[in-house]
C-alpha cells in the first residue's frame, strides 16, 4: 500500500533524474561501444568453460542420482529384512537341534 502511496513522487524524481543523467548516458555511448569486444570475449570463455565442464557435471549427477538409488534400495531391504532376523535366528536354532538330534543310519 505504501508503495501504491509513493508512487507519484517516484515517477516524478525518476524522470527528473533520468532527464538530468540523459546527458552522461549519451556520452557514455562511446566507451559502451569499445567495451562490446571485452563482453564478446567473455561471452566466448564462458560458453567453452561451459561446454567443457557440463558433461563432467552431468555425469556427476547421473552417478550421484544411481548411488542414491542404490542406497534407498539397501535401506529398503534392511528395513525388511531386519525384523525378521530373530525368526531366522530362532529357525536356524530349531534346525540345528533337529539335525543334531537325528540317529546316525548305519547299514
Amino acid at each position: 500500500m505504501l508503495s501504491l502511496l509513493t508512487l507519484p513522487f517516484r515517477l516524478a524524481f525518476g524522470i527528473l533524474f533520468g532527464l538530468l543523467a540523459l546527458p552522461f548516458a549519451l556520452l557514455a555511448i562511446p566507451l559502451v561501444v569499445l567495451f562490446i569486444p571485452f563482453l564478446l570475449v567473455r561471452l566466448l570463455f564462458k560458453a567453452a568453460v561451459a561446454l567443457l565442464v557440463l558433461p563432467v557435471v552431468l555425469l556427476a549427477a547421473f552417478i550421484a542420482l544411481v548411488m542414491a538409488f542404490v542406497g534407498a534400495f539397501v535401506a529398503v531391504a534392511f528395513a525388511l529384512v531386519v525384523p525378521l532376523l530373530p525368526f531366522a535366528l530362532l529357525a536356524l536354532c530349531v534346525w540345528v537341534v533337529v539335525r543334531a538330534s537325528r540317529p546316525a543310519v548305519s547299514f
